[in-house]
């Protein structure tokens, strides 16, 4: 038997709904009255087979007597009971039933009992979700908000309604716009209307958020919706979770501001970009506008001193609007803070100061009412002020202000000013402390490179020098022309690794060292050879007398030698870049020359090329630094040399402009050396050569080609000198070497006499005694010219002297 009873509310996925639900009616007495087709299918008992029975005898359990009596005690104190009953199906089987009982009254009648039954796992699973559906509504922080889908509001939960304002049940029928401003209210709705068209979810989106009844108080709400749907896919609405994560929001946020300041704070090693550096962070994430004040002596790079009300130096101000710097001191203004002031309490007190409410603040206009009453007026209403302090020293104060923000400052704000004040205040500090060791730094390194090159026969010169920005401390590149022997000329280019004075000094070590092997006329590799030595001695020693001294740990290095006479020029690195070379026609290569280790790794060879230089050849040689800017790569900075060289008919100084303006920045951060030298050659008619055998007439037959010589340059005044030189130096070839002597002589501004030989044994000077036979020769040749000496060939060597000529 069905009964109809519209006593229970159905919803659509109620497992106690009368039509889809077992029912069974009772009478006062506990027995079967009415049995559904729903009950029959569940127990499997017809209605004949319970009707007017007892439900006790019928489907009840004996030992489920507790259960029973709890249930109907339950019944006729309250009119009804809810739970799950055990009971025994037709076969025996028992089954637990989720049960729904009420008294329903009947004209005539008397009390009946209405139970509705279901599978107990069906009930509970109903039951679960009405529970988490009514603590969304009921007891939820998160809000709740469902909509309509012309988005007026159907329902909101309590989390909602505290956060509007406004109690619940006023909700339905309202927009958003009537609890929140219009600006907000569109933006919210906007998004939802999105997720209405498009099914789209939106999903934790942070938005600003500012209420009616409060709207000076900045909000931020996590928003997440998601359109809701019945079975057949009509659309019924928008449901809207809203979460207030202001805190969580702004403590993300000094966060961030505070891994900004880190990054952005101390950049370079400047006192005053330092301080805008802090002024730009404050502004506008935490300010509306920021000053930052230092006592005189620190923006000179000086110690500050001990007196706190010392005259103090606007060195940056920041603002959000261009209204405020007319009502702020400028930079540069030089200022005296009264006592009474917050930034003098601030000094004096080493500790920061919080005006949340300005205008109730009692000294921070003594310094200037007129312009006070200005700022006022402009609406600023809230003062920080936050000492800079490094190693003990007060540097000045930074002082944040906020006008456009309704909020005043609070001590969350005052803590992260703190942290900013403190990073700033070591920097400001570091890059006083660093400008006066700079200074003496690059006072040492500019001693240490050359003022003038010297003009040579050999080469056209031109040079550039350009230290690298104040943050990247001195360096250790250097360069040099050297004249040699036989009008030769050696090409130097150099980069200590590191920065600093100990890179300043280890390279005026080196640059001394390359001259005195340079004097003694070594190939190119060989300089190399014993430049690594020297470096790795000289790391040997800096270990063992300074720990605490960074260590220069190697460095690089070119080496060139070029000759005028032979228009070949030898070469040789240590882990430096390759030169270029520009022939008279304008095509720029990079000379494939073996790269060699750096100097200091010991016991690695160099190796030497030979290159042959067309006259007017232009050579260009420099550091790392050149090609190296900001991080760019090795070929895109040779392309970007090779178009400035390609103009070779330009006069040195407009190429070394070109190459400047081609391939650096304004503030370079290393050090870049540049050397650029033009070929000569010696014309064929001012070289004299003869081999001579090794025979006792030698001697005789080369005095006489060389006064030959002379008299045809017109030189006969030299004649007698030259005859006594060319005797001596042959002399003592035939002596001392087996092969055959080689005699060449070199007119330019000197007359140059060289012999060489096959022996690699070195000439000296010595004094010889007077009955001594012989021993003079070598020392009448250092009296009778300017300057002699010996350089070593792969078979041999050249002994040469140097006479002055008469200025032509």
């Amino acid at each position: 038997m069905d009964t109809p009873v519209t006593t229970f509310s159905e919803g659509p996925d109620d497992p106690f709904a009368v039509r889809r639900s077992a029912s069974a009616m009772l009478d006062d007495a506990g027995r079967v009255v009415g049995w559904s087709e729903c009950a029959k299918a569940l127990l499997g008992y017809s209605p004949e087979e319970v009707l007017g029975r007892a439900a006790r005898e019928v489907l009840l359990d004996p030992s489920e007597e507790d259960v029973v009596m709890a249930a109907v005690a339950a019944c006729l104190s309250s009119g009804g009971w809810f739970g799950v009953i055990p009971v025994r199906d037709r076969g025996g089987k028992r089954v637990e039933l989720g049960c729904r009982v009420r008294a329903v009254t009947r004209a005539g009648s008397g009390i009946e009992w209405m139970v509705v039954c279901a599978p107990a796992e069906q009930v509970i699973q109903w039951e679960t979700d009405r529970s988490v559906l009514d603590g969304m509504f009921r007891r939820s922080p998160i809000g709740l908000a469902v909509h309509a889908p012309d988005l007026s509001l159907l329902r909101v939960n309590r989390a909602v309604a505290r956060f509007g304002g406004i109690p619940a049940e006023y909700y339905p029928g309202l927009r958003t716009g009537d609890f929140v401003v219009s600006r907000d209210a569109e933006r919210v709705e906007a998004a939802l209307r999105r997720v209405l068209e498009t099914g789209e979810p939106l999903i934790f989106t942070e938005q600003p958020c500012h209420l009616r009844h409060d709207p000076h108080r900045e909000l931020v709400v996590s928003v997440s919706a998601f359109r809701m749907q019945d079975s057949s896919g009509r659309i019924l609405g928008v449901t809207q979770m809203v979460e207030d994560v202001t805190d969580r929001y702004r403590a993300r946020q000094r966060l961030a501001l505070l891994n900004e300041a880190g990054a952005r704070i101390g950049t370079t090693l400047d006192v005053e970009r330092t301080a805008r550096e802090l002024a730009e962070v404050a502004v506008p994430d935490l300010a509306d506008c920021a000053s930052v004040d230092l006592l005189q002596p620190v923006t000179r790079g000086e110690e500050p001193g001990k007196e706190p009300l010392a005259p103090m130096v606007r060195t940056a101000v920041r603002s959000i609007s261009l209204e405020a710097p007319p009502v702020m001191y400028p930079v540069g203004h030089t200022m005296h803070f009264p006592p009474q002031a917050p930034q003098a309490r601030c000094l004096a007190e080493r500790r920061p100061v919080l005006e949340p409410v300005l205008e109730f603040s009692p000294g921070w206009s003594s310094l200037d009412p007129d312009k006070a009453e200005r700022v006022l007026e402009l609406g600023v209403h809230s003062l920080i002020v936050v000492p800079l302090v490094a190693r003990g020293l007060v540097l000045g104060v930074v002082s944040l202000w906020r006008w456009r923000r309704p909020e005043p400052f609070e001590e969350d704000d005052l803590t992260l000013a703190e942290e900013f004040a403190a990073r700033a205040a070591v920097c400001i500090d570091n890059a006083r402390r660093y400008t006066q060791q700079h200074q003496a730094a690059l006072a040492l390194q500019r001693s240490l490179l050359p003022r003038e090159v010297p003009e040579h026969p050999a080469v056209e010169i031109a040079h550039r020098y350009l230290p690298a920005d104040v943050a990247a401390g001195v360096g250790g590149d250097w360069f040099d022309v050297i004249p040699l022997s036989g009008l030769r000329v050696a090409l130097v280019v150099g980069d200590v690794v590191g920065h600093g004075i100990h890179a300043a000094a280890t390279m005026g070590r080196l640059r001394t060292a390359v001259h005195t092997l340079a004097n003694l006329d070594l190939p190119p590799d060989e300089v190399l050879s014993h430049l690594d030595d020297l470096v790795d001695r000289l790391a040997a020693e800096q270990e063992a007398t300074d720990e605490r001294a960074p260590q220069v740990v190697g460095a690089t290095c070119l080496y060139a030698v070029y000759d005028p006479v032979t228009r070949r020029c030898a070469l040789a690195r240590a882990g430096h870049p390759p030169p270029a070379v520009v022939t008279p026609d304008g095509r720029v290569v990079f000379p494939d020359l073996p790269a060699g280790p750096p100097l200091g790794l010991g016991g690695l060879p160099f190796e030497a090329v030979e290159l042959e230089l067309p006259e007017g050849s232009l050579l260009a040689l420099y550091t790392d630094g050149l090609l190296a800017v900001q991080r760019r790569d090795l070929d895109e900075g040779q392309a970007l040399l090779r178009r400035a060289l390609s103009d070779p008919a330009r006069s040195l100084e407009d190429i070394c402009k070109a190459v400047e303006d081609a391939l650096l920045p304004e503030r370079p951060d290393d050090d870049i050396a540049l050397l650029t030298a033009r070929t000569r050659c010696l014309a064929p008619h001012k070289v004299a050569t003869w081999e001579l055998p090794a025979e006792p007439t030698a001697a005789a037959e080369g005095r006489t080609l060389a006064v030959a010589q002379l008299n045809d340059w017109g030189l006969e005044e030299a004649a007698f000198t030259t005859e006594l030189i060319v005797s001596e130096l042959i002399t003592n070839a035939y002596r001392y070497s087996s092969g055959p002597v080689t005699l060449r002589i070199i007119r330019d501004r000197h007359l140059i006499c060289e012999v060489s030989d096959t022996s690699s044994t070195s000439p000296h000077l010595r004094h010889a005694a007077t009955t001594d036979e012989g021993g003079r020769g070598l020392f009448l040749v250092a009296q009778l010219t300017e300057r002699w000496g010996t350089r070593y060939l792969r078979n041999g060597k050249t002994i040469w002297a140097e006479q002055p000529l008469p200025s032509m």
